[in-house]
């Protein structure tokens, strides 16, 4: 079992953490760089649109394992 990674970002005026898998990590770092943005703002436009009972943590992962490009 992978080890969590946890880092840090400033969303909306305040300091959170999240803590995934590395090889959500990567998939994040991946669609974000595709996009052409920085991991931090993909994380602020998941936050500010994901449900407010939804984690962050999960947004994330869902969103990575949704859309992020896929290594067969």
């Amino acid at each position: 079992m992978s080890t969590l990674i946890k880092r840090s970002f400033s969303l909306a005026g305040h300091r959170t953490s999240v803590a995934l898998e590395p090889a959500f990590w990567d998939a994040l770092t991946a669609l974000a760089a595709q996009r052409g943005d920085s991991l931090s703002t993909l994380v602020a436009q998941v936050d500010g649109n994901r449900q407010p009972d939804h984690p962050l943590a999960s947004a994330l992962r869902v969103l990575a394992l949704l859309e992020a490009p896929r290594k067969l």
